[in-house]
């Protein structure tokens, strides 16, 4: 199920709104990072972090701030695209790997398999939440890695999680 919200965009048009919606979000914006493909599933999506005098640090490699923020909500996004409105979607962890000073342009394909999805969707099915932990790697054009990012999701249905705080704020009551 999708969210209703994209029910009301044509099919066509849906990954250039979403690729344009990130390139100008002013959050995602700040990052330096640009999305610069989103497949028409909305099952990938290709950023790259510019090498600029906005993103780099005094040695003149990539930011690991930036380099973090331009991959950080990526996951998070294509799993609530594919499982719609009645489920909650939150980053819960990242970790991050450099592996060599970014002193180009980089690149990341985050993508979420039919498997990740429906593996999400059974768990959702017999617990009401689940967490799933993806990973990602920062290329140069040369496809040389530069930083490995994992990245775990944490998935509830909006009834488990309403569920969750409800009791969260009754055991506070009676402990407080």
């Amino acid at each position: 199920m999708r969210p209703k919200i994209l029910d009301r965009i044509p099919p066509r048009f849906r990954a250039a709104l979403l690729r344009i919606g990130f390139n100008l979000y002013p959050s995602y914006r700040a990052t330096g990072g640009r999305v610069v493909h989103v497949s028409k599933d909305l099952k990938t999506i290709r950023v790259m972090l510019r090498h600029s005098w906005r993103t780099v640090n005094p040695a003149g490699a990539l930011f690991g701030g930036a380099l973090y923020a331009a991959a950080d909500p990526m996951f998070a996004m294509l799993l609530a695209l594919q499982l719609g409105d009645d489920v909650i979607v939150w980053d819960k962890a990242g970790q991050i790997r450099y592996r060599r000073p970014g002193r180009s342009h980089l690149f990341a394909d985050f993508h979420v398999t039919d498997e990740d999805i429906e593996a999400v969707r059974k768990a959702l099915q017999e617990e009401g939440e689940t967490e799933r932990t993806f990973h990602v790697v920062l290329r140069d054009r040369h496809g040389e890695p530069h930083v490995e990012l994992e990245k775990t999701v944490y998935v509830a249905t909006k009834a488990y999680y309403k569920a969750k705080i409800e009791q969260r704020g009754a055991d506070k009551g009676r402990t407080g």
